[in-house]
């Protein structure tokens, strides 16, 4: 029985000891990934082709139901990988998307996708495209647009499958320059073996 305690204890301590080596390295991208965002995106998150989309966005998506919002994005994830998709190119086409496709070539790899998300977590512009057009039961947009204003959140760090280089991505609370109120947010791809 005392060697069980003592083999307990000893575990206890080792994993005591690892904790915050993992933990603070595991943290270590965010402050440069929130450095970048803050030098090199947060910039542009007033331009009014960011503002107008998504208000003019949140004008016709306010009244939907929850029901309605997942009809959405059953849609948009039966598109994504189809031949055929209508609804996925119409939000790719938009003045929006363009700009942030425009945004993503100019960062020269440092960018890896970007997506505007309305006060109902749905795609407004995007640069790639998502898996998913709903993003509001996500942490993205909980930790942000839910959260208010100014607020950025860095999310873990993962391994893109297609390019092996590791990511994190960072989302940013977006709000009208006029009243200050939130009106959606953002999330951006960050390569991190580029920072």
């Amino acid at each position: 029985m005392k060697s069980n305690h003592i083999l307990t204890a000893m575990l206890v301590a080792t994993t005591a000891a690892f904790a915050p080596i993992t933990a603070s390295a595991e943290e270590a991208h965010v402050a440069p990934v929130k450095e970048f965002i803050s030098s090199h995106v947060q910039t542009w998150l007033t331009d009014p082709v960011v503002v107008g989309a998504i208000k003019e966005q949140n004008a016709k998506t306010s009244g939907l139901s929850q029901a309605e919002v997942d009809k959405l994005d059953q849609d948009w994830r039966a598109q994504a990988t189809a031949a055929d998709k209508p609804f996925v190119n119409e939000v790719l086409a938009r003045e929006l998307s363009k700009f942030l496709m425009e945004k993503k070539e100019g960062s020269e790899g440092m960018i890896t996708e970007m997506f505007v998300m309305d006060a109902k977590g749905l795609n407004v512009g995007q640069s790639d495209v998502t898996s998913d057009y709903w993003q509001g039961d996500e942490a993205k947009w909980q930790k942000t647009y839910a959260a208010g204003p100014g607020v950025l959140f860095v999310d873990g760090v993962e391994e893109d499958e297609s390019t092996q280089a590791l990511q994190s991505q960072a989302s940013i609370t977006i709000s009208d320059p006029e009243s200050g109120e939130p009106i959606g947010a953002i999330t951006v791809g960050i390569n991190l073996d580029m920072l």
